[in-house]
């Protein structure tokens, strides 16, 4: 008979945490019980929720316009709202999952720019530091460039080459971040490597000084004088001020391989301020990760006037009204 009751209460026990867990389970996305409302009201109401910050409930709005009125141009521009908020409570994942659907279903609005730029900003504001996993880095690199690729004389597309610049001195910031290890390790090869990484595909980066005079470095201890002049060369015809090739310079002093009547260029007051932004500790030297989301995404395009919206009526659908796609 213990045993019997003993049973009963795990069974209740067990019984009552699932249900706890359903009921939070329930309560993260917030639902309306269904009760018709003109589209109009349900939109207002999800634009307002949306001013005042408070996204779930926004959300739920939108998602109540999509439910009641599927065939409608609020519908369709509910979808892409809805995503908008989802971005602004930085819920990235699902922000990209509502820009999905409305691409795959709108691909010629004239909103979907905005939607392929709302979606690389949700992978470029999740770029981590450069000694993390740089997934969402090179996601954000393939979204930009399609928003460039695809809409290249759009507002969308001026703000992606910009973001796509800082992206790529990221990515360089890592590959220097690595190769600084390997040196660190005497790994000469493995650094080697990654600085030449730097100098073919980030050519335009503030990291290519010092991949250049990181190459003299490793290419001296392995007693490769000749590539370690190349890469010398390189970086005194192109920084000839930085600090950079300052430090190469003494690397040649220290061990007697400066030619005769060779001399260290001088430094201007414009090659002081590159070396700033360019040089520094190993650490500084890291691509900042403050640096890269400066701004969040612009506010999506203004919504069609309600006349406008009401004029595209070309049918019903089970009393619906259907709208033509725009």
């Amino acid at each position: 008979m213990t045993n019997r009751f003993a049973y009963l209460g795990k069974a209740i026990l067990i019984l009552t945490a699932c249900l706890a867990l359903a009921a939070c389970g329930s309560a993260k996305k917030k639902k309306f019980a269904y009760v018709e409302r003109p589209v109009e009201t349900l939109y207002a109401n999800a634009t307002a929720e949306l001013e005042r910050k408070r996204y779930e409930t926004a959300i739920a709005y939108f998602e109540e316009v999509e439910r009641q009125h599927p065939y409608s141009a609020w519908a369709r521009r509910s979808m892409l709202m809805k995503a908008f908020a989802y971005y602004q409570g930085n819920d990235y994942e699902e922000a990209v999952t509502a820009l999905d659907q409305f691409i795959s279903l709108h691909p010629g609005n004239k909103d979907a720019p905005y939607a392929y730029y709302l979606k690389a900003m949700c992978f470029y504001e999740r770029i981590r530091d450069v000694g993390r996993d740089q997934e969402y880095t090179n996601n954000a690199v393939i979204s930009l460039n399609d928003v460039i690729r695809r809409y290249p004389n759009t507002e969308y597309a001026r703000d992606a080459r910009l973001k796509l610049d800082l992206t790529f001195d990221h990515l360089a910031g890592k590959e220097m971040y690595v190769g600084r290890f390997y040196l660190k390790q005497n790994k000469h090869i493995a650094a080697i490597n990654r600085f030449k990484k730097v100098i073919t595909d980030y050519q335009t980066t503030s990291h290519v000084p010092e991949a250049l005079h990181r190459l003299v470095e490793a290419y001296l201890e392995l007693g490769i004088v000749d590539e370690a002049r190349a890469a010398a060369a390189v970086l005194g015809h192109n920084y000839p001020g930085s600090g950079w090739y300052q430090d190469s310079y003494r690397l040649f002093e220290r061990r007697n391989l400066v030619a005769g009547g060779s001399r260290l260029p001088g430094r201007s007051g414009d090659d002081e301020r590159a070396v700033v932004q360019a040089s520094g500790s190993a650490n500084s030297a890291v691509a900042d990760q403050s640096g890269l989301a400066t701004s969040r995404a612009m506010a999506p395009p203004p919504l069609d006037d309600e006349e406008d919206m009401a004029s595209n009526v070309i049918g019903e659908y089970n009393g619906q009204p259907v709208y033509d796609e725009k």
